[in-house]
């Protein structure tokens, strides 16, 4: 039995186990997005969760806040970024994760995808990777090519004992979702799972996919193959403009950490509730789980959607309204 295999079977077994322990026990998370470096050697137009002179958070604070998601019960943690891989000390908190018995993972626009790197990632324990590519030849509004990661994305191929995921977007003035194909069935051919996200416009608002980028929606969709039926329904509507109606459980199931420490919803709704995560407590799970969060019909946010799937059919919202971010 190969090596690439048998982590394989590892990783469903204990994908498995993590639904399981989800459906019996709804007071934990689920799924949680840390933020280790804001800074990016890139600036794509539509993102708004960088800068480009923040430092690294402290290598000793970031295993604070590692060892307090175990306490909560976590079952991923995955760095998000910024990009987390201009963090000196990835690899020590790649292993801080799984020596807590939780699922590692990593978001990354891919730039620094070197074999060296994939190799330390693989020596770290890295469970899962997603790579960010958005169009086939970079232009004003993403540098994250085909062009650019392709030579990145054969040496994970050949290299990588991690499972891998490609994602491009859609909307917010990408100038050409025919390429969200083209990058689809490359990255499929190298045997890699495939997604497509939909994205807000520069200013917070989701229109309607127009026909040419319906037409590559599909595509993708089909190249993708998922069986998973509820995530396909919650894009699907948002792909013809219409709301979804479903149980958000952010700042629950599914937490954002900032880089200052703060738990919020999510990236896009920074502030709430904003409580420092070295405070944060299963009474303040209980209570976001059954906080009904207004922005949520015509949420683009699609990892905050799973982490809440195994709940949709239990528990209705019934808490406070978020109101202002706290101070």
């Amino acid at each position: 039995m190969g090596i690439m295999f048998r982590l394989a079977l590892i990783r469903r077994y204990r994908e498995a186990r993590m639904v399981v322990r989800g459906i019996l026990d709804r007071w934990h998370p689920v799924l949680v997005h840390i933020v280790p470096i804001r800074r990016c050697n890139l600036a794509c137009r539509y993102c708004n969760e960088y800068d480009a002179v923040s430092a690294p958070v402290p290598l000793e604070e970031m295993l604070r806040r590692i060892d307090k998601l175990a306490e909560l019960g976590s079952s991923i943690v995955a760095f998000s970024g910024g990009e987390p891989m201009l963090h000196p000390d990835l690899g020590a908190m790649i292993r801080r994760i799984r020596a807590h018995g939780m699922m590692a993972g990593l978001i990354s626009n891919g730039y620094y995808l070197t074999r060296e790197r994939i190799e330390q990632l693989n020596e770290a324990g890295l469970e899962y990777l997603q790579i960010s590519i958005d169009n086939v030849t970079p232009d004003e509004v993403s540098q994250k090519s085909l062009k650019v990661l392709d030579r990145r994305l054969v040496d994970l191929h050949r290299y990588a004992r991690f499972a891998v995921s490609v994602n491009s977007v859609i909307g917010a003035g990408i100038h050409h979702p025919e390429d969200a194909v083209i990058i689809a069935k490359r990255a499929a051919a190298l045997g890699f799972a495939v997604s497509c996200g939909i994205i807000h416009d520069s200013r917070g608002a989701l229109k309607p996919l127009s026909p040419a980028e319906l037409r590559a929606y599909e595509e993708v969709k089909r190249i993708g193959k998922t069986s998973y039926a509820m995530i396909h329904t919650f894009q699907d509507n948002l792909a013809y403009g219409r709301p979804n109606n479903w149980k958000c459980r952010a700042g629950a199931r599914y937490l954002y950490i900032c880089e200052d420490g703060l738990v919020h919803y999510c990236s896009q709704q920074r502030g709430h509730p904003g409580i420092p995560l070295i405070n944060y407590t299963r009474e303040d799970l209980r209570r976001e789980y059954a906080t009904p969060k207004p922005c949520a019909p015509f949420c683009t946010i699609t990892c905050v959607h799973r982490a809440s799937t195994m709940d949709f059919w239990r528990d209705p919202q019934h808490g406070h309204q978020p109101t202002t971010a706290p101070t």
